[in-house]
């Protein structure tokens, strides 16, 4: 395929480039820096020598910064480090961040970047599916802390994305599948043709080669890009004329944090979060707000792809704790995203407490 540029406005206006061998757009996202620091993970040191030799030619200053692995990077520990790696340097506010990895090493380097100096330039270089479609894409940064996911962070858009396609044919199964339950989280909430090409080719939509799984790609970035172009500090939700606020991406998220937490980020994200979808379909079938045809396609749309649609009972008290100090809630009120109908998403905020627990029982293997 032919690269795609899909712009975004923020605070900052950016472009998101899909394609495949990439890296030669890195040096312009880069432009006017002196040093750059690329935040990787240990598994792609190879890559980030090779990216470090790339830019050296083309006359940056660069350092290799290794962070953990996955959720383990995401820790106020491992954001000083990074920070002091970047004082000892000299890092200016004319310099650079790149973020290369998964999900949870873009957050942790759009965090460091919005920090230092209060805000220098991040360019984010994601590896996984998951990366791709959501984690990279937007401008939320953040780290983790022993309340909870993501409760310490910022708003801080980068300066560009490459979603370089090649990485995905070396991404372990099981992360391409979890990815994908952010590309099906896009197909409830907005663009619903995704729903209908994962149901009739499952398997091509989980094919790295194949064309299909790169549209999907291109269709779940540009859902992203529209949304967060109209909402990027997710002020606003759905409203009644239809239009869609960001915080409707968290379609999922309430219910699959509180499964990460309780099982201390042993699960992929994106499994979690098709727990979570599942969660709360059966929370708007409860309350008459989704048929069963549709919890039905929950089941029939992740299930195909192998995702988790259950999760072991008994563990209400401490799933509800920990959706309680959820981004979303307000006060004492836990507010979810939920489906009016599939592609019709709003908030629901202080659902009674009998269809919170009547949908964990509906999930509860």
């Amino acid at each position: 395929m032919s690269d795609v540029i899909i712009g975004v406005r923020a605070e900052r206006d950016y472009d998101v480039v899909i394609g495949r061998g990439l890296l030669g757009h890195l040096p312009q996202m880069l432009e006017g820096a002196q040093r750059v620091a690329i935040i990787h993970p240990g598994a792609l040191v190879a890559t980030a020598e090779v990216m470090r030799d790339d830019l050296a030619d083309s006359g940056f200053d660069v350092t290799l910064l290794e962070v953990p692995e996955a959720e383990d990077a995401k820790t106020a520990e491992v954001a000083a480090f990074c920070w002091s790696v970047l004082g000892t340097a000299g890092f200016t506010r004319s310099d650079a961040v790149v973020g290369l990895g998964g999900g949870a090493t873009t957050d942790l380097a759009g965090f460091v970047a919005a920090t230092w100096l209060r805000g220098i330039r991040v360019v984010q270089v994601p590896t996984t599916l998951l990366g791709m479609v959501d984690a990279a894409v937007g401008g939320k940064t953040g780290i983790n802390t022993d309340a909870g996911k993501n409760l310490v962070g910022s708003f801080w858009s980068p300066s560009g994305v490459l979603c370089d396609l090649t990485a995905l044919e070396s991404l372990p199964r099981n992360d391409l599948l979890a990815g994908m339950a952010e590309v099906v989280k896009v197909g409830f909430v907005r663009d619903t043709t995704i729903l209908d090409d994962v149901r009739r080719a499952p398997d091509a939509a989980t094919d790295p080669q194949a064309d299909l799984l790169a549209d999907l790609i291109r269709r779940a970035v540009q859902v992203k890009a529209d949304v967060v172009s109209a909402d990027f500090r997710e002020t606003s939700a759905t409203s009644g004329d239809g239009s869609i606020g960001r915080e409707v991406l968290n379609y999922g998220h309430t219910f699959g944090h509180a499964v990460e937490r309780r099982e201390r980020y042993r699960w992929r994200h994106g499994a979690a979060v098709a727990v979570g979808m599942m969660y709360v379909a059966e929370l708007a079938a409860l309350g008459g707000r989704l048929s069963d045809a549709d919890v039905d396609l929950h089941r029939e749309v992740l299930g195909a792809l192998g995702l988790p649609i259950s999760y072991p009972g008994g563990h209400w008290d401490e799933l509800a704790a920990a959706m309680a100090v959820d981004k979303k809630s307000r006060g004492s009120l836990l507010r979810f995203v939920v489906l009016n109908g599939v592609g019709n998403p709003g908030v629901w905020a202080g659902p009674d407490p009998a269809f919170l627990t009547g949908a964990y029982d509906a999930i509860s293997s």
